[in-house]
């Protein structure tokens, strides 16, 4: 049973550290135009991240089952204050690949995070714990890109410098304030599976897993693809500068965070996992839709909050689902696999959105998530029972 200052604790932590995430992502395009980088050397940078991310989330989480939560969790904030510094002294492009690639290796360790959350609570309250994690993202995003326009200011190493900073912070807290969540009598069953890679082919061969992963796969695509075009749209429709299509960003996470904090909970008791996920994706879809029909601001600003709703209800309901999947010593390893699709999809998403928008238009990206959105709740309108009984 999870008791309330574990799992605030836990928050503190992913939200402290993806302060520094939230920091670099707006920065990262403007200092690789500076060195002029080719397509090619482009689409790698940006990539590297979500890449890293799919090979080591599952051999990450696979070493969180045998070893505990903590040390993965230390290990790899460590190594994301290591990214973050390589990216403050970032003056080659060779550098700045290298500062993402670095940061990547270690942002793979939200499945182990997930991971404590899955040890900490009973499979009836496993979404609301599951929406902490959302919650801190959604956070992290209002106050890192916040933060990002102040420090860029001050000089062009003063985000990463902060953003090693925030980590450092993160690493800190792990240490005198975390405990660890996994008995030693739960670890270490699994030093004969499948790691890496393999995990995961493994995984999407799991017939009560592989559903969920596809479900994953479908709407993290559709939604990256509509992400990543998000501020050109606004941009070339309505001529936002970057100022205030970061406010947009960070309106939208705040939506996002609130709900996730507020209602999560409620509805997956009301309605269980597998409804809430169902609702979820219909949000998704429905909001996506009214944004790729709007032509004026206030009206997308009205219809933001129907997008936010939706994806603050599909990403917990579904991290708790695959977590009902696995017995406790292979949470992490499930866990990553489900982490590593998610990363798989944040790199077909951007390539699937700048197809859509070079050669369909503007609202192209957001119609083509929302068919995603739609193909991946027929695939959940079919997944069979999962973990504990719901309600009627």
């Amino acid at each position: 049973m999870a008791s309330p200052g574990s799992l605030a604790t836990l928050f503190l932590i992913v939200f402290t550290d993806l302060i520094g995430f939230g920091i670099v992502i707006p920065l990262l395009p403007l200092y690789a135009e500076t060195m002029n980088p080719s397509p090619l050397q482009f689409g790698l940078l940006m990539a590297s991240f979500s890449l890293m991310q799919l090979f080591f989330a599952p051999l990450l989480g696979r070493l969180s089952d045998r070893v505990g939560r903590r040390p993965v969790l230390l290990v790899s904030l460590a190594g994301a204050v290591v990214g973050y510094l390589l990216f403050a002294v970032a003056d080659s492009f060779p550098l700045l690949l290298a500062s993402r690639i670095v940061a990547g290796v270690a942002g793979a360790n939200i499945a182990t995070a997930q991971a404590v959350i899955a040890d900490l609570t009973p499979p009836e309250q496993r979404t609301r714990g599951m929406g902490l994690i959302g919650a801190a993202f959604g956070l992290g995003f209002i106050a890192g890109p916040a933060l990002a326009g102040v420090l860029v200011r001050i000089s062009p190493a003063a985000p990463g410098i902060a953003a090693a900073a925030f980590s450092a912070t993160a690493m800190v807290m792990t240490v005198l304030l975390l405990p660890e969540s996994l008995p030693p009598a739960r670890r270490g069953r699994a030093s004969q599976r499948r790691a890496g890679l393999l995990a995961l082919l493994h995984a999407w061969r799991t017939p009560e897993l592989a559903p969920l992963l596809a479900v994953a796969l479908a709407v993290v695509t559709g939604f990256a693809a509509f992400e990543v075009t998000f501020a050109q749209l606004v941009h070339r429709r309505w001529g936002l500068h970057a100022g205030n299509i970061a406010f947009l960003f960070a309106y939208a996470g705040l939506l996002a965070a609130a709900m996730q904090m507020t209602l999560v909970g409620r509805l997956s008791r009301r309605l269980g996992e597998r409804r809430l996920l169902l609702v979820g994706l219909g949000g998704t879809a429905v909001g996506l839709l009214l944004i790729a029909s709007q032509h004026s601001l206030p009206a997308l600003i009205a219809v933001l909050p129907v997008l936010a709703f939706g994806q603050a209800m599909v990403m917990p309901s579904l991290s708790a689902l695959v977590s009902h999947t696995a017995p406790g010593e292979r949470q992490g390893e499930t866990l990553g696999a489900y982490q590593a699709t998610s990363s798989l999809a944040r790199v077909l998403g951007p390539m699937v959105g700048q197809l859509a928008l070079g050669h369909l238009g503007l609202g192209a990206p957001a119609l083509t998530a929302a068919a995603c959105a739609v193909a991946a709740a027929a695939i959940a309108a079919a997944l069979p029972p999962v973990g504990p009984s719901r309600p009627d």
